[in-house]
């Protein structure tokens, strides 16, 4: 493997720029702050020395979900360019003022990935995210963009992504979670900016929030590692450990409405009936002011763990009609909704 340990500036993502059989690292001025200074985004650039399709990788959107930057950085360190075929582009941190300020948002307390792909004379943050996407995603054919749960949240190791598309459907089931979640890509999200530029994107849910946590970062780079024999970008073996996954058609999150100290009960990936008791509310002398039951039968995709509620704070993400799946099928292009 060649590459290049200096990092150079850039304006926007340009593949050519790269020598075949490198690994280069960049650093993409996107906006500059309020003294004037540029704010960049660290980016690793890895091209074949044969062609083949261009895939991306992005973490950290949200500044305070980690998990996904140690996955690009081991994945980098152990492609062999030599014999890749095509282009692997890795955003490290894609919101960089809310990473240095340890919190999920933008610095104008915006969510970048709710308003993609943003206005060119809007906003601090709409500017921002519309130049990540004009710079960074366009010149790519596929996307994996990496999350976490939110602050006082955790989540299980799970897939967003389209099922009704044969690519995405099998990029998710190389992942080998936990669960996918049947999602069309919405308005405002960076996968939903993706979709709409033509690129096959998913969205990994790597847990949790403010950690790294070694063994869904291993999982991780296994399900990219498949996607990428899949694609035809290395040669290799797909790895399916976990013969099925669990499929959910779609999922929403319930919320308090009443405050209090909130304790949650099933646990993350447990089933639950409808009607089963899932959470309590206290008063802060103790006394029970408030139960909360599943309104469908489900599956616990993500809960709060933060005790402290007020009123209208979510409970937990329930995942509707789980059922098994395998995780990938030889012809891979099973349509599930």
């Amino acid at each position: 493997m060649k590459w290049n340990g200096s990092a150079e500036q850039m304006l926007r993502l340009d593949i050519g720029r790269t020598p075949r059989g490198t690994i280069r690292h960049y650093w993409l001025h996107i906006i500059n702050n309020g003294i004037g200074e540029p704010v960049r985004i660290p980016v690793i650039v890895a091209r074949g020395a044969k062609d083949g399709p261009t895939l991306g990788l992005t973490a950290a959107i949200h500044g305070n979900e980690l998990n996904g930057i140690p996955v690009i950085q081991r994945l980098f360190r152990e492609l062999d360019v030599e014999h890749l075929r095509g282009t692997v582009v890795g955003g490290l941190v894609m919101n960089v003022p809310g990473l240095l300020l340890e919190q999920r948002k933008f610095n104008d307390g915006t969510d970048l990935n709710r308003i993609a792909p943003g206005n060119e004379a809007g906003s601090l943050s709409e500017v921002y995210i519309y130049r990540v996407v004009d710079r960074i995603l366009k010149p790519l054919n596929y996307l994996i963009d990496l999350h976490t749960a939110s602050f006082g949240r955790v989540n299980s190791w799970y897939i967003r992504a389209d099922m009704s598309t044969p690519e995405t459907a099998r990029m998710a089931r190389l992942q080998n979670p936990d669960l996918i979640l049947h999602n069309p890509p919405g308005d405002g999200t960076f996968r939903g900016a993706a979709n709409g530029l033509g690129i096959h994107a998913i969205t990994l849910e790597l847990r949790d929030p403010h950690v790294f946590q070694s063994g869904v970062i291993e999982d991780a780079l296994l399900g990219i590692r498949n996607v990428l024999c899949d694609l035809d970008m290395l040669d290799g073996e797909i790895l399916c450990p976990a013969a099925h996954t669990t499929l959910c058609e779609r999922s929403y999150w319930m919320y308090t409405d009443e405050g209090g100290i909130l304790e949650v009960l099933p646990k993350v990936r447990e089933i639950v009936p409808k009607g089963a008791r899932i959470a309590v509310v206290r008063n802060i002398f103790g006394k029970v002011s408030r139960e909360y039951f599943a309104p469908d039968d489900g599956i616990v995709i993500g809960k709060s763990i933060s005790p402290i509620n007020q009123t209208g704070s979510r409970i937990l993400h329930l995942g509707i009609n789980p059922r098994q799946i395998p995780c990938v099928t030889e012809d891979g292009r099973d349509v599930y909704f």
